[in-house]
This record gives structure tokens, C-alpha cells and sequence, in this order.
């Protein structure tokens, strides 16, 4: 019996990837096709699409897994089609219709409807959903037939726009903060307009600071002849924060954890503490938190510098 060849190591890659993630493929099953194609060690996505979503997903690999978190908690703009008339049993194009109602709607009351959700709303989470109750996602609960009671959560939504309207499909754009149920909004949007709702598509254009800009759909890694040239360096989930360009010795302090007191030393500070980006040579260090007085305070380190 012929032994298998022994698989090939995985390698050191650093970077982001942007993947425009198509329909019918989970966050998981996508990740774990790109990950084959680069060869990663590591790997992660940063945040959940749906299944029946598409569009912006963001793959960190090596180092950049270490700022992954920073994704999760970023706002996020999408573009959804809200079916008006049709309510379903998960909210989208997934479940079966439960109800069907007359669509008498017009510009002006979808403009009025759409304000009432503008800013911060309270938002009860779909059963058909990966929140755990005793250890089991809701979505199991859901299969089962069973439904839970669910404490409505506080969300935000940044922005919220009619894009289109052809009765009865309504194309919204909305950008809100992270545990923002979109297809809970459509559903919201249906029952103050008076006919109901579920959502027919939901793209994600926007994640933090990350755009569609670069975005490559899985065929297109895996057809490149060079796909680790597609990946963007591990500092661009971290485009947002000022940078702090440090000296050599300074750097080696603060690859060692230390706290550096930096009033007194040749570097240019921003003009309010916070988070920052740190680097030495044009090289991505880690980042840090700037306190009061010219503190330096390590934050996540890199442990292969990137630049």
C-alpha cells in the first residue's frame, strides 16, 4: 500500500486579504479556501457573513490575526434589498413566507419610516441567529420549532438611506455598529410601514476603514499566479490610528514591553492621547496606547515586524 506524500508545510504569510464573498459560501468555508490557496499558518476572518450575504470580507492571516478584533468591533455599511409585503420565517430569502400583505407604500412614508430608525434603536435578535442560550445557538432552538424569549439589545445605526424603490423592492444602504442585525432591520422597516418585509440580498461594502477597493472574489485567487501579491500589509486594519515612528533604541524598548516616556525624545507625537500605530524604520512595531504626558504604553506587538 503507497504511503501519502507528506503535506506541504504551511507558511509564515502576514497580511489582509479581501474577499468578496458570494453567495450560498459561510464566513468559514471561505476562509478555509483561501487559506489553502496562500498556504497560511494562521488564519481568521473578522466578523460573520450570512450565508445568503455577499461582499466584503476580510481575511487576516500571520500577524494581522492580532488586530482581527478591532474588525469585529468596527462599523459596518451594507446595501440591502428589502422585499416589502412578504414576511419570512428567518428574516431573508432562507426561510419559508409566513405572510403576505398589500404594498400601498409610498416615497415620503418610506422617508418617514426610515427616520424613526436613524441613531441609537433597541433591537431584539432573530432566532434564526448563532447567539448561544444554555451552550446551544438560537438557530437550533428555531429548527426545533422552539422560540425563545430575547432581550432586545441597544444598537446604532449611523446611516440609513433609500438608495431605490420599485414596489416592492426597497434598496436601502445602512451603516451601523457591530451586533447590527440588518435582516432584523428590514423586518422592522416592514412592520412600520404597515405590510412587513424580509431581505431579498445584503451586500457588505464597508468594514471599519476597509472598502471594496482591492476586493477579489475566490476565483480570481485562486486562478492568480501570485496570490500573496493580492494581500494588503498587516497596518491597513490599522489605517485609522495616528502612527508613532519610533527610534532604533526606543524600538527595541518597546518590542521588549517597555512603557517609553516620549516628551523628551526626537519623535513626533499626535496632539491627543489614544491608540496609535507604532513603527521603526517604516516598519510596523505593534500598537500602543498614548497616555497623558508622552506615555507610551505597548499594546499588541508584532513579533515579525512588517513593513
Amino acid at each position: 500500500m503507497n504511503a501519502r506524500p507528506p503535506k506541504k508545510p504551511r507558511d509564515l504569510v502576514d497580511g489582509v486579504l479581501l474577499i468578496d464573498k458570494p453567495v450560498g459560501l459561510s464566513s468559514n468555508d471561505a476562509l478555509i479556501k483561501a487559506k489553502r490557496v496562500v498556504n497560511a499558518k494562521k488564519a481568521g476572518h473578522t466578523g460573520t457573513l450570512d450565508p445568503f450575504a455577499t461582499g466584503l470580507l476580510p481575511l487576516c492571516f500571520g500577524e494581522a490575526t492580532k488586530f482581527s478584533q478591532d474588525l469585529l468591533e468596527a462599523d459596518k455599511t451594507y446595501d440591502a434589498v428589502v422585499h416589502l409585503g412578504i414576511t419570512t420565517t428567518t428574516g431573508d430569502t432562507e426561510g419559508e413566507a409566513v405572510e403576505t400583505r398589500p404594498v400601498n407604500v409610498t416615497v415620503e412614508q418610506i422617508d418617514a419610516a426610515l427616520a424613526k430608525f436613524r441613531g441609537p434603536i433597541l433591537q431584539v435578535p432573530p432566532m434564526y441567529s448563532a447567539l448561544k442560550r444554555d451552550g446551544k445557538a438560537l438557530y437550533e432552538y428555531a429548527r426545533e420549532g422552539i422560540t425563545l424569549e430575547r432581550d432586545a439589545r441597544p444598537v446604532t445605526i449611523h446611516k440609513l438611506e433609500m438608495l431605490a424603490y420599485d414596489a416592492p423592492m426597497l434598496t436601502i444602504r445602512v451603516t451601523c455598529s457591530k451586533g447590527t442585525y440588518v435582516r432584523v432591520l428590514g423586518e422592522d422597516i416592514g412592520a412600520e410601514l404597515g405590510c412587513g418585509a424580509h431581505l431579498n440580498a445584503l451586500r457588505r461594502i464597508q468594514v471599519g476603514s476597509l472598502t471594496v477597493d482591492g476586493m477579489v472574489t475566490l476565483e480570481q485567487l485562486q486562478a492568480h499566479d501570485n496570490p500573496l501579491s493580492l494581500l494588503a500589509p498587516v497596518d491597513a486594519l490599522l489605517s485609522s490610528f495616528p502612527r508613532v515612528e519610533l527610534t532604533p533604541e526606543l524600538a527595541a524598548r518597546f518590542l521588549n514591553g517597555q512603557r517609553l516616556a516620549l516628551n523628551r525624545e526626537p519623535v513626533t507625537l499626535p496632539e491627543t492621547p489614544g491608540r496609535v500605530r507604532v513603527y521603526h524604520d517604516d516598519k510596523l512595531l505593534g500598537t500602543a496606547i498614548l497616555q497623558d504626558w508622552g506615555v507610551l504604553a505597548p499594546e499588541r506587538l508584532i513579533a515579525r515586524p512588517q513593513g
